[in-house]
């Protein structure tokens, strides 16, 4: 009887202890069971994401204290200029984070040269703001800037202190290390599309080239909003002569002879063309082109050219991880592929997959008309893919990625969107490198966004396409006088200024502007029109829709006679 309960006994203590592990088991994150192991990088060339999923990929943020996946991009970015021993050059779209600005005040104060190229939209520091002018930003903004209150008000009286602007705003920072710093404006105009470059080139030998703006929202997430990660985002740092002096030579042209001198800084189409050069980085074939492209130069020549060029390349597979994407000639080159049996997956920023001028729609094979009219050259696929969406991401956060994975083996990459405005407007920065070991971490990282995306056409879009059907009996259809093939000689449709509302992104879209649709973004992105001038422009047309280039010209003040010539074949109405 003893030894029957005994065995009794045993049994239940047997299953208890099995119960006790599958409870254990089962309740740990499936992020710490199935985290993967690193992947080895390339000895000249790595790649770092800001959510990479590795075992290896963890940091505890310095702002908001927050222990998380991924990499660190502010941290390889301070390690690359702490490394420095003679010479930091900087150009970056913008740059508000504190702990990059105090690295390059501590390397100035050491005697480096250090100079630094913004976007003029952001080269005014947070503390120079009156109340006055805190007030009149716009929801977006504002929100921003609470962001950076709340971040550098140490005390928590709300209010900022001249010690923590000083600790806390990174331009500040930058101005009281005595760093030259300039922007777009320093050609003598009101600013090219968008200084959106993204690099750092040091002592002549490494270059950091990244996605990310160097920015709280785009690294490591929004300092009010605990719930965000950052903007998915990868950086790569490149180590060799060669290639940094090819960016030394881009960031000359922008630079000019530096502040207060001559005006003789080279932004957007006043840069001379350069076409693609390719060269030897260790074992990786490298091609890096800068935007932009005039329009007088062949599509082909352009840095979108050269994108479509690898694309005709693939022969498997072509991966698209993209922030926006309204290039259609690229989506013309990806059907010609797709319909020789390349498999082709994309993944598009949420704010901008939809929308009516995105070419995920073609690619998903329907359209969206924009006041009962197609995008020009509109051509949504026969054969439609089922493999395009947007991915899952933490609220308030973006995918700003701007990268294509050919074959597994090619990765395009850089600051460069795939629109006409990043093709014939922006300073952009686009590399081609050919190379496994390196298109590992996008696969990667591609696979990462893809596993938890929603695919196919939403529900809401089926219905405004439905919708459209009905209030548009006939909707326009118009083409280019070129006849669009895979070749890319065809460009994009115009938006129209008349009816905008702000955009949540800061970054454009489009390139050509039809004065009655566009956002505030996509006004500001047009040559010589700032912040200031699109707000202008908002207040002109809320009065009355524009009628032409001299009612515009007339209507909003600070349009000069030279800026109105500049736009006369960018706008429309």
């Amino acid at each position: 009887m003893k030894s029957r309960r005994l065995q009794v006994f045993l049994g239940f203590a047997l299953l208890a202890i099995l119960v006790a592990i599958a409870v254990i088991g089962f309740g740990r994150s499936p992020d710490r069971i199935a985290r993967p192991a690193p992947l080895p990088q390339d000895p000249f060339i790595q790649v770092y994401t800001n959510h990479n999923p590795t075992d290896s990929a963890n940091y505890t943020e310095p702002y908001r204290k927050i222990a998380r996946e991924g990499d660190n991009l502010e941290q390889i970015i301070v390690d690359a200029i702490a490394s420095a021993q003679s010479s930091i050059d900087v150009a970056v779209q913008e740059l508000r984070l504190p702990n990059i600005a105090l690295a390059l005040a501590t390397k100035r104060q050491a005697g480096l040269s250090v100079r630094v190229v913004l976007e003029n939209t952001y080269n005014r520091a947070w503390g120079d703001l009156t109340p006055a002018e805190i007030q009149q930003l716009d929801d977006r903004e504002r929100d921003r800037y609470n962001d950076f209150l709340a971040s550098s008000d140490l005390d928590k009286d709300g209010k900022l202190s001249d010690d923590e602007i000083n600790q806390g705003d990174a331009l500040v920072i930058l101005r009281n290390a005595g760093i030259p710093v300039i922007d777009d404006t320093a050609d003598g105009s009101k600013g090219s599309g968008l200084m959106h470059h993204k690099f750092i080139a040091i002592d002549g030998v490494t270059t950091i080239v990244t996605s990310a703006n160097f920015t709280p929202s785009d690294i490591h997430g929004d300092f009010s909003a605990p719930e965000t990660r950052g903007n998915a985002n990868n950086l790569l740092a490149i180590r060799d002569a060669t290639l940094t002096a090819i960016f030394t030579e881009e960031f000359n042209l922008l630079w000019g002879d530096g502040p207060g001198g001559k005006p003789d800084s080279n932004f957007g189409l006043q840069k001379p063309y350069r076409p693609a050069r390719q060269l030897q980085v260790g074992h990786s074939l490298v091609t890096v082109q800068f935007s932009p492209t005039s329009s007088t130069q062949p599509w082909s020549f352009s840095t979108n050219g050269l994108i479509g060029q690898v694309l005709n390349r693939a022969n498997e597979s072509a991966n698209l991880a993209l922030f926006v994407f309204s290039e259609q000639p690229l989506a013309d080159i990806l059907e010609t592929r797709h319909q020789q049996g390349v498999e082709i997956k994309a993944l598009i920023d949420p704010e901008f997959a939809f929308r009516s001028y995105s070419e995920g729609l073609d690619l998903l094979g329907v359209a969206l008309s924009d006041r009962c009219k197609y995008e020009l050259d509109n051509r949504p696929w026969q054969s439609p893919l089922s493999s395009v969406g947007v991915p899952e991401l933490p609220k308030g956060d973006k995918l700003h990625h701007k990268f294509g994975l050919i074959d597994d083996t090619i990765v395009i990459t850089g600051s460069h969107n795939w629109s006409e405005a990043g093709n014939r407007n922006n300073d952009e920065t686009l590399l081609v490198i050919e190379n496994a070991i390196v298109a590992a971490h996008y696969k990667r990282e591609f696979e990462r966004l893809y596993k938890g995306a929603t695919l196919g056409i939403p529900a809401p879009v089926r219905q405004k396409i439905d919708e459209q059907k009905k209030t548009c009996p006939q909707i326009s259809a118009p083409t280019s006088t070129a006849t669009p093939d895979a070749t890319g000689e065809s460009t994009v449709g115009k938006v129209d200024v008349n009816t905008a509302t702000p955009d949540a992104t800061g970054e454009s879209t489009v390139g050509k502007v039809d004065v009655n649709t566009a956002t505030r973004a996509e006004l500001e992105a047009l040559p010589g029109i700032g912040p200031t001038l699109a707000k202008r422009i908002l207040e002109a047309r809320r009065q009355r829709p524009f009628t032409s280039l001299d009612d515009f010209a007339q209507r909003v003040p600070g349009i000069s006679p030279r800026l109105r010539n500049q736009l006369a074949e960018r706008i429309t109405w």
